[in-house]
């Protein structure tokens, strides 16, 4: 039997659809910015045509991703210190709109990573467990552990100075989003759908370039915060993080997911945020 010739079958609709999606995948650094937005945030981005994620893509724009997201909140964290509020009080509504911005995706995802990683016999129950919507003790835990180190942290850095608090808010945001990209680029999917499965792994090129943007950003935000000296530490600390998350979840689900991703964003930046305090 001859083999069949290669046909497109795909409809003329669909076809226009997939050009307009290679067009726009050809437009830069605007595009790819809005597809980052979307998926780490709940900010408003216009209405121009959803495209499916692209790791590749967006790790080079999360960096200013990142600022964006986290504009709001270190901004309310600075002036709500130099009008007056208490630390405690003005962190604490910062960590708020943080949550609110991000869409809770960050807090839900260490959560499911710690009922998950923690709280099954074999990789399959872990990988059940992480997809349920529901939170057990481990994962209420890490979610309140979090929230609190947030808090404390931020409040800390806020009361020595109002700017330092925020420009430190901002450093976080950035360190933790492209760190965590590193568990896609060293780990396959380790299921075949879901978010991180349809995002695709994230080839060593877009991810060092996207960290090398967001070196200089932590740089310039968390140098007057830290020295040059904390920044450093702070990024010996990530990097540490990362190693010993992608370990974890290599020899417990052998591979990652979202919320794996997004569970290792959360412990850099309780990693990061250790270290400016220490430097401060």
């Amino acid at each position: 039997m001859q083999p069949k010739p290669d046909i497109d079958t795909t409809t003329a609709p669909d076809r226009d659809e997939r050009a307009d999606t290679a067009v726009s995948g050809q437009l830069g650094l605007g595009t790819d910015l809005v597809m980052a937005l979307r998926f780490f945030s709940r900010l408003p981005t216009g209405d121009s045509p959803h495209q499916v994620p692209d790791m590749n893509r967006m790790a080079m724009a999360l960096p200013l991703a990142s600022l964006i997201i986290g504009a709001g909140p270190a901004l309310l964290l600075a002036l709500g210190a130099a009008i007056g509020w208490p630390p405690l009080f003005a962190a604490t509504l910062a960590v708020a709109l943080m949550v609110i911005v991000g869409g809770g995706m960050t807090e839900d995802a260490l959560a499911d990573s710690a009922d998950g990683l923690f709280g099954g016999n074999t990789a399959e129950r872990r990988l059940e467990i992480m997809k349920d919507s529901r939170h057990g003790t481990y994962g209420v835990s890490a979610l309140a552990l979090l929230l609190i180190a947030r808090v404390t942290g931020l409040a800390a850095l806020v009361a020595a100075h109002p700017i330092l608090g925020g420009l430190a808010l901002l450093a976080l945001g950035v360190a933790c989003r492209s760190a965590s990209l590193a568990l896609p680029m060293l780990l396959p999917p380790a299921r075949s759908t879901g978010a991180s499965s349809a995002a695709g792994r994230l080839k060593p090129t877009g991810f060092w370039i996207g960290a090398a943007m967001a070196g200089v950003l932590v740089f310039m935000l968390a140098g007057p915060v830290a020295g040059v000296v904390g920044v450093v530490a702070a990024v010996i600390a990530a990097a540490l993080v990362v190693a010993g998350w992608m370990q974890l979840c290599r020899s417990k689900v052998g591979g990652q997911t979202g919320d794996l991703i997004g569970g290792l964003g959360a412990l850099v930046e309780v990693a990061v945020l250790a270290v400016m305090l220490a430097f401060a």
